[in-house]
């Protein structure tokens, strides 16, 4: 995968979880195997519309999975996608960072701005 592509994919992730009531609907189906949508709406004190919403920005991005089971649906993490998603923020934030020789000079020029004459930078 090319870096652009998974830092789309790390970005949709990143702004479907950028919201607490997504992560409590994760949270909660990650203890659970699955539910419905009745559950959810009542555990959580929000309205059938504003979960949906959220359920289906969730869905979109692929970490959730819904099957209608009428009158109902049911909605399960999506195992695989909740993995791929867990590498991509994996590789992302335990990436080392490399000295930056830019950034090195920009601390000496200041050094040398701000320090006194006899200091060495």
């Amino acid at each position: 995968m090319e870096k652009i592509e998974e830092f789309s994919e790390l970005a949709e992730i990143a702004k479907a979880l950028a919201h607490p009531v997504r992560l409590y609907i994760l949270n909660f189906l990650l203890e659970q195997e699955c539910c419905y949508t009745g559950k959810i709406t009542e555990i959580l004190p929000f309205s059938q519309a504003t979960i949906s919403q959220h359920l289906k920005v969730l869905k979109d991005v692929g970490l959730i999975q819904g099957e209608i089971e009428t009158p109902k649906i049911r909605y399960c993490l999506n195992h695989s996608n909740w993995e791929k998603a867990k590498e991509l923020f994996n590789n992302f934030f335990n990436k080392e960072q490399k000295a930056n020789p830019l950034h090195e000079s920009q601390e000496y020029l200041l050094c040398k701005v701000f320090q006194s004459k006899s200091e060495e930078c």
